[in-house]
């Protein structure tokens, strides 16, 4: 497999760091065993309360796997703002770009029933006063100090591509997790190092039903024709799909047994920006980065579901283990 080396900026002296351009939430998360049919009640057998919002779970990924990480963000002057600001403190994340408005905390309401399967409602209120000049003075503050971008959609899709844009200026390497996915400017995507759609969301994005690998690798296809250089198509239960203008890798998922799936694609992304920013070949990042959304989907809530660094290391060993007596019992065979 062929895969161009993503370009570095490691500064002299520092560690390198991630940078997040997104949004922040106060997660209100209910558990049932089915989701209910439209007009009816159930009973709930669970609930929490945490910090949420794709953009503050991949910061908080992205320090628990060892980088530097920095959010660029809002959050308002309500109640819900100590619970996420204690919480991004408390996961290691750098807060300093993250900045008051005068406006309630942004909500997700998420429903999570027996097999982990959830549906969420955002309700954005301050991530919507996100600005492309404070992603400006952000990332001149942070020169230097980061080479991977994170960003997604959940903030105002002007400033996104606006950070798209800056990042790629600043000479960093550029991750676009495409959720909520939405209709993007067709120019943006040369700006784009890796895209890490679901299946979903390639769909909505290319047109292009994503069922099976073949598919996947064609969706792919279409991304890398518009200028990405990395297109990682993400299948749940069966792996992923990477697909460069080169070659095609995939990668199998990791066995587990699914309790909530909410965040698993955060914590993807989180450990593949920090994998990436300390150095680490494109496919290895991947790997970690498979093996932390594996491990979140096993615990309840978003940011708490979020594993640490020794939790995946020691996931990527014991698979590692159970590979290789499968190939010594085979060969025996």
């Amino acid at each position: 497999m062929k895969v161009t080396a993503m370009k570095q900026t490691e500064p002299l002296h520092l560690k390198p760091g991630v940078v997040t351009v997104g949004s922040i939430t106060a997660d209100v998360t209910a558990f049932s065993d089915r989701l209910p049919e439209p007009g009816e009640t159930l009973l709930g057998n669970g609930a929490t309360l945490a910090l949420g919002g794709k953009g503050a779970n991949q910061a908080a990924a992205a320090a628990l796997a060892g980088a530097d990480s920095y959010l660029v963000g809002c959050v308002g002057t309500d109640l819900f703002r100590s619970l996420v600001i204690e919480g991004l403190e408390g996961f290691g994340v750098d807060i300093t770009e993250v900045r008051d408005v005068n406006d309630s905390t942004g909500i997700a309401h998420i429903r999570v029933d027996a097999s982990g399967e959830n549906d969420i409602v955002i309700v954005p209120m301050a991530n919507s006063h996100l600005s492309a000049g404070q992603v400006d003075a952000a990332f001149h503050s942070l020169s230097g100090r980061v080479s991977v971008l994170l960003t997604q959609l959940e903030v105002p899709t002007a400033v996104a591509m606006h950070a798209i844009r800056a990042g790629r200026a600043a000479g960093l390497t550029v991750l676009l997790d495409p959720a909520p996915a939405a209709e993007l400017d067709p120019e943006i995507w040369p700006f784009v190092d890796v895209v890490t759609p679901n299946e979903t969301e390639a769909r909505i994005l290319t047109g292009i039903s994503v069922i099976d690998s073949a598919s996947a690798v064609e969706a792919g296809r279409w991304f890398c024709a518009r200028g990405v250089h990395s297109a990682l198509i993400t299948l749940a239960s069966a792996g992923a799909v990477l697909v460069t203008s080169d070659d095609v890798l995939h990668f199998p998922a990791f066995p587990v047994t699914a309790v909530d799936t909410t965040a698993a694609g955060d914590a993807f992304a989180g450990y593949l920006g920090a994998g990436l920013a300390e150095g680490r070949p494109l496919a290895e990042a991947i790997r970690h980065a498979m093996a932390a959304g594996a491990l979140t989907v096993t615990r309840r809530g978003a940011s708490p579901s979020l594993p640490s660094r020794s939790d995946v290391d020691t996931l990527l060993r014991e698979h590692a283990s159970a590979a290789s007596a499968a190939q010594l019992q085979h060969s025996h065979n």
